[in-house]
């Protein structure tokens, strides 16, 4: 397969994706926010920060690696010592459940019965959500390394989607289940979700006739489940070596990427009260990050590990596919910088209108809104940083892998320090401020891996990171109105004085959007072009 089919594939992916992941976010958006007028403060800082970071802890330390390991490998390979060494994710995920279950339930605080019950049975039944979770995994790895559209979209979205309405039944109608209701509606999405890939696959794999079938490099289910290979090695020890590498560089990756969450739980520098405002702020500000800038790392990781050899300098690969690559890359980090800016540069000015009619006083007043305003700088970092990682993670050697481990350990140290001392400083904006420090040393390192990558080639993807004089100007343009317009219409002033403050935001938006067409007129013909593949992809499907 050439590298433009699979900048085709990888394109239909993350577009695709798009429409579907808005439209169900949308409505999970409206869910949550209706069941947050039923519950304390309370009970969100347990469930989406304490039982949450059990459930993710056990879910990344347990299959992350063998994710990035097995997509990194070629079409030629042994599928079957792949299948083997994704189902170690399982008994690697009862480990962690049953070690950082015992460590919720007997060094941690246990918060009052009386105001968060049955929290022990909440600490079980997330420990076996991520149990369960892990058994649908060569199924994902399957559907991911086949370029399947829809079928991520649509499982994972369904799965949220189903679990917000139950929680939101059960929230109104038995309220008094407490804890109860969290851990029946998680285990229920879990469960929900192996079963759409299962499902998929058996009809998938019963049609004879289908062109999906065909290209599958499994003919039935049986083939899926561990087995004995023609080799007699059970895994294929290169992949099982790098996963122990990326197992290594997880490890680390976790503690940076939920450090905040493992300071407010070990460290209990803030109340489980103000724990839940930070997480919904937290939540509500990532909203973007995980509806567009996730899908399009996911998607273009696969393009970059299929179109770059791994470990090998530019100069001695197809001169066509580095080209395409380094192209890809330079649009990509164009379009994180504009979709970070506008996030950055409007949020400001909109996030206690967001935060009030979200969650109403409890979280407009206070430290809501600079938590957001400060959020909405952090996403200008996630966006550039998930391009240039997920270009640096595909081309990097294990060598290198194993080299920028040793800087992950010492960034992971200083950020726990700083995140603890910034907290002391200035209460929970200091978790945020601290992710913006760690992430600004991450990019930086991923920046320097690219220039030495592309150094000895004619190709400059890093100028995707320099904007135009006349865009740069209607960004701080759009800022100043749209500070002064919160000044005068927002947000004590009514609803007709908000919807005039929205007013001027939307017309401050289309400027910079029109600048932006008018002036970055190769990222524009790289959308299109992208977009038509896409398009065409899917009539001929």
């Amino acid at each position: 397969m050439g590298s433009q089919e699979v900048l085709g594939q990888a394109a239909r992916l993350a577009s695709s994706g798009l429409l579907l992941q808005v439209l169900f976010r949308l409505i999970t958006f409206v869910l949550n926010a209706f069941i947050l007028r039923f519950l304390s403060k309370e009970i969100v800082g347990i469930v989406n920060v304490r039982l949450t970071l059990l459930y993710s802890t056990t879910i990344f330390l347990a299959r992350e690696a063998f994710r990035r390991a097995c997509l990194s490998g070629g079409a030629q390979r042994d599928w079957s010592q792949t299948f083997n060494l994704l189902w170690l994710t399982v008994p690697l995920g009862v480990f962690w459940s049953l070690l950082l279950g015992w460590v919720w339930l007997h060094l941690l605080e246990v918060p009052d019965p009386n105001v968060v019950p049955h929290y022990g049975t909440g600490v079980v039944v997330f420990g076996l959500s991520a149990v369960v979770e892990l058994l649908g995994e060569p199924f994902w790895v399957l559907a991911q390394t086949q370029m399947f559209v829809k079928l991520k979209v649509i499982a994972e979205s369904l799965s949220v989607i189903l679990k917000s309405v139950l929680t939101a039944f059960l929230v109104l109608w038995l309220p008094h289940w407490g804890l109860y209701i969290f851990s029946l509606a998680q285990l229920f999405y879990t469960a929900l979700l192996v079963l759409c890939y299962v499902t998929y696959f058996t009809k998938l794999l019963g049609s004879s006739e289908s062109t999906k079938q065909q290209a599958l490099p499994v003919s039935r289910m049986t083939d899926l489940l561990p087995s004995i290979t023609r080799s007699g090695a059970f895994v294929n020890w290169k992949e099982a070596k790098l996963t122990w590498s990326f197992f290594k560089q997880s490890f680390l990756k976790q503690i940076l990427t939920e450090g905040e969450r493992y300071i407010m739980t070990f460290l209990n520098v803030l109340n489980f009260g103000d724990q839940g405002v930070y997480d919904i702020v937290n939540n509500l500000g990532s909203l973007v990050a995980r509806l567009i800038f996730q899908p399009i790392e996911e998607s273009f990781y696969i393009f970059f590990a299929k179109v770059l050899e791994r470990g090998k300098d530019a100069t001695l690969q197809k001169q066509e596919d580095v080209a395409v690559a380094a192209a890809v890359l330079e649009s990509l980090l164009k379009l994180a910088l504009l979709a970070g800016l506008t996030i950055t540069i409007f949020g400001f000015a909109y996030s206690q209108l967001a935060l009030d009619i979200y969650g109403g006083t409890m979280l407009s007043s206070g430290s809501g809104p600079v938590l957001l305003r400060s959020y909405c700088l952090y996403v200008l970092l996630l966006a550039i940083n998930g391009v240039t990682e997920c270009f640096t993670f595909a081309a990097m050697s294990k060598e290198e892998v194993d080299r920028y481990n040793f800087t992950m350990l010492a960034l992971s140290s200083s950020f726990l320090v700083l995140s603890y001392l910034l907290t002391q400083w200035c209460g929970s904006v200091g978790f945020i401020l601290a992710n913006c420090f760690n992430m600004g040393i991450r990019i930086t390192q991923s920046l320097c891996f690219i220039h030495r990558y592309y150094r000895k080639s004619p190709h400059r993807p890093l100028a995707g990171l320099y904007l135009s004089p006349a865009l740069l100007g209607a960004f701080v343009l759009s800022g100043g109105i749209t500070g002064v317009s919160e000044v005068f219409l927002c947000c004590e002033q009514g609803w007709l004085a908000r919807l005039a403050h929205v007013a001027v935001g939307a017309f401050c938006l289309g400027m910079t959007f029109g600048t932006a067409f008018l002036t970055e007129t190769k990222l524009i013909h790289f959308v299109r072009t992208q977009l038509r593949v896409s398009r065409l992809a899917d009539k001929t499907s």
